[in-house]
Order: C-alpha cells, then structure tokens, then sequence
C-alpha cells in the first residue's frame, strides 16, 4: 500500500448516448467518432437497430457488423473483439439496450432461469463481463442506449392511486452510466444534448447543445493529455527490479491491460539478467 502523487494519463473514452427513439443517437455517434479519430476507415458500429447504421453510409467508408437476435452478453463481446481485432480505433455499440432488454438478452435469460432473485448469481456475470468488455476495450467506445418514460405509482391523501410521470428511464442495469467517461442525454428530436455525467469537465453545466465532430475532437484532446502509452512503457523498460515493476503496474491502473505484456517481458529480462552475467563471468574465466 504506497500513496503517490495524482497524475493525469492518456486514457481511452467511454462515452455514452442516450435517448428514446429517433432522437439522433445513431448519428451524433457517428460524428462523434470521427471527431475522435478524423478516420471513418477506423470506426466500427455494432448495429443491433436493425442496419440503421446503413442509412448513413453517406457520411464515411465506416465498418458495419449486424448484431442480430440473440442479444446474449457473449455475443456482444465477440462482436467487440472481432473490432478490436481489426485494429479499429473507435468502436460505436449501437445499442446496448438489446443487451439487457432485448431477445436474449439479460432480462428473459433471468426469466428463462425461473424469474428468482437468487438467478440473478447466474446472470449478473456475464452482464459484468460485458461491460468489462467495454471498460477495458483498447479502443475508444461510444455506446448508446434507448429511454422510456418511467411512472411511480403512488396514493394521494385520500388514498387513491395516482401515476405520475418521474423522468426518462435508460434500458440497461442501472449504473452503467457510473462506468462513463461522458454520458450524454437526448432532450428532444432535435437532437439537443446534455452532459448528464462528465469527467472531462468540458460539458458539465454548459446549454444544451447538438454533437457534431468538433464534439469528438474535444474530447480527443482531453484524452491525449497526460502521460502517453508509449512514454509508459518506456518506464517499464527502465525498471531496474521487479519492486519498480510492482509499482508501475498499481500506478497505471487504466492501462493495466495495454502494459501487461511488457510488464511480464521485463520482468523476464531481469530475472534472466544475473544468470547471464555469470556465464559470462565463467567464460571470462
């Protein structure tokens, strides 16, 4: 347990878009994206909507792979390293709403399991591994998910039952907007956003506003400030023990998955390092 002095490093965004239905989502994601990566070659959208993306072929030459039904966390997670293995720099998961809500997706497999509290010990796994699939990608990742009006039912003074209207709920578990880099909430048809959570401080408390690709390149900025993936490892390759490589890997918390390797490589080489000396010093001999 070592305290150390808070530090900013590049980071991979997680962002989120959400709104009811033919609010924009497909298509703000889309700017988004290549804001961020000024590329439409190295954008991927995981289309669950059913090829909507298709309808905006128009903008760029972006890569499109058609999610169909079942919508099982495990195949959202195939479908996400397939893009990763492309070497994509953004991956756009439109939606993850399916995900939860859809045909096979987590709800009706907890339903399919006997509707129990105690099922959720069987689902709620592979839900997490899902959003791990997200929250550790080594890509950049927009997501978006659908809203519904959400009523509480509740009873007056005079004890009959009153339905209110209390919001927009998001179709997925709750929390997932935890997990976000930006959350971003559809207010109307068109196409007006806030930032309902934001941990780039670009957003937050501003009007209302409609995402373009400047959006995108924004938050591109934001996350290329700080220590870059290269200059980390090259700390790695300075370490002179194992102590200094423990210690890298607890101070790079967020890049634990992109530094692993090299982690493990150094590690080797200087394990391997005493040994050869010696032989060389019995050659010598």
């Amino acid at each position: 347990m070592q305290l150390q002095k808070a530090q900013r490093h590049q980071v991979k965004l997680r962002i989120g878009l959400s709104g009811p239905s033919g609010y924009g989502k497909t298509y703000s994601a889309l700017l988004l994206a290549y804001g961020i990566t000024e590329d439409w070659s190295k954008i991927a959208i995981i289309d669950t909507e059913n090829n909507s993306a298709s309808l905006y072929s128009h903008l760029g030459d972006f890569n499109v792979l058609s999610l169909q039904e079942p919508f099982a966390p495990e195949r959202y997670i195939e479908a996400i390293k397939v893009c990763e293995n492309a070497a994509m720099e953004v991956i756009i998961v439109d939606s993850i709403s399916h995900e939860w809500q859809g045909k096979g997706g987590c709800l009706e497999i907890h339903e399919m399991l006997g509707g129990r509290f105690n099922d959720w010990a069987k689902v709620t796994p592979r839900h997490n591994a899902f959003l791990d699939a997200i929250i550790q990608s080594k890509c950049h990742v927009i997501t978006t998910s659908r809203r519904k009006v959400d009523y509480s039912i509740d009873q007056d003074s005079n004890g009959k039952t009153k339905v209110s209207k209390v919001g927009m709920k998001e179709i997925t578990r709750e929390g997932y907007e935890y997990e976000l880099t930006v959350n971003f909430e559809f207010l109307n048809d068109r196409n007006l956003v806030n930032a309902s959570k934001d941990r780039t401080s670009l957003f937050a408390g501003k009007p209302e506003f409609v995402i373009n690709s400047s959006t995108g390149k924004k938050l591109s900025d934001w996350c290329k400030q700080g220590k870059s993936l290269d200059q980390i490892k090259l700390e790695i390759y300075q370490a002179t023990n194992e102590d200094d490589l423990k210690q890298l890997y607890n101070k790079y918390i967020d890049q634990r998955k992109d530094i692993y390797e090299d982690i493990m490589k150094r590690k080797s080489e200087l394990e391997f390092t005493p040994n050869q000396i010696i032989s060389d010093n019995i050659i010598n001999i």
